[in-house]
């Protein structure tokens, strides 16, 4: 590892790093920095988010160091128990330049922020909703280990089992960055629970993902362009749930997107979680239909089925979950339904930025 870490430490820039740390310092520091309230907040958290990276570049630093020093100790002395503790903190620096280096690869304009991400069965039925929640689930334990918050905005229920879509907010720093290489078709070949002769069966579910955007992220919504329904919200949620047309579906009319919102308090909270989605949605649009006319094609809209996946989760006949866009793949399933995607994650990264 000793030639990747300079090599990243470059690739980091942290002389540069450190000079705009300088910088917003003193910017800070002025005495009309309070008067524009809004800047003032970017400018403290993009400070802080330098702050943070500078000190995770400086623990990997310290890891290394403190791993190389246990190395030569368990060496000198040839001390099993010291020479195991060595191996141990050369594993625990190598996870950690790991992370550190995905990190690194998170350079888009919304990579930082919180993420919307919405999970919607396909071919398969009650099995294909099964299989939604198990979706459900594995994200909510990846945002739990990675320390963020998980909202739940909407959730459908399955006819007999699972869920037939749910939309989550996931809150935290690069929540967006890391959860873009999640959006896709996902297929899962199992035996079926609910097929009583025991027969394998293959279920889809798709995943989408936006970033949330800020308030300053301009978008012009046509107030006639929408369509605004309420309706009673379903599910657990308290005393005001199914009492109240609380819930909320906008449909966006020249575009056909369609949004909504359930577990917030209110029908004006509803509303507003739902204007915020539909603004991030149609934010999202625009920008792939950009770039859909720089590549001279129109991308078509592929069906949640066959040919069509970015991962299969395979539980039978053999153990394997493999991503087909990086060949990324791992027989842990149990694992990865825990949550743990990260490897996932990091080679999409890496492929993107080939």
């Amino acid at each position: 590892m000793e030639n990747k870490l300079p090599k990243w430490g470059t690739h980091f820039d942290v002389a540069k790093i450190q000079s705009q740390i300088v910088e917003l310092e003193q910017k800070s520091s002025e005495p009309d920095f309070w008067n524009d309230m809004d800047n003032a907040q970017k400018v403290l958290q993009n400070l802080k988010s330098l702050k943070d990276s500078l000190d995770r570049y400086n623990k990997l630093v310290g890891m290394y160091e403190d791993s190389l020093t246990m190395i030569d100790m368990g060496i000198e002395e040839q001390d099993e128990e010291m020479m195991a503790e060595a191996i141990s903190e050369a594993n625990a620096f190598k996870e950690y330049f790991d992370e550190f280096r995905t990190s690194t690869l998170l350079d888009g304009e919304y990579d930082k922020n919180n993420a919307i991400l919405t999970l919607h069965s396909g071919a398969g039925g009650t099995e294909a909703c099964d299989w939604n929640l198990m979706l459900f689930r594995m994200y909510g334990k990846w945002a739990d280990s990675k320390g963020y918050k998980v909202q739940v905005i909407d959730m459908q229920d399955g006819d007999e089992a699972g869920i037939k879509s749910v939309t989550l907010q996931i809150n935290g720093e690069n929540a967006y960055g890391y959860l873009k290489a999640e959006k896709g078709i996902h297929r899962l070949v199992r035996i079926s629970p609910f097929d009583s002769s025991g027969r394998r069966h293959t279920s889809f579910a798709s995943c989408d993902v936006m970033p949330e955007l800020s308030d300053d992220v301009k978008v012009d919504i046509n107030p006639e362009d929408l369509r605004i329904d309420t309706y009673r919200s379903s599910g657990a949620g308290g005393q005001h749930v199914n009492t109240t047309d609380s819930a909320v579906r906008i449909t966006h009319l020249p575009t056909g997107i369609v949004v909504q919102c359930q577990n917030e308090r209110s029908q004006i909270q509803n509303k507003d979680k739902a204007m915020q989605m539909l603004k991030s949605k149609l934010f999202q649009k625009e920008r792939e239909d950009q770039l859909a006319k720089l590549d001279g094609i129109r991308g078509e809209k592929k069906e949640i089925g066959w040919g069509s996946q970015i991962r299969s989760y395979v539980f039978h006949p053999y153990n394997m979950v493999k991503d087909h866009r990086t060949s990324q793949e791992t027989g842990n399933t149990g694992a990865v339904m825990d949550g743990d995607i990260d490897k996932f994650i990091s080679a999409y990264l890496s492929w993107i930025h080939q």
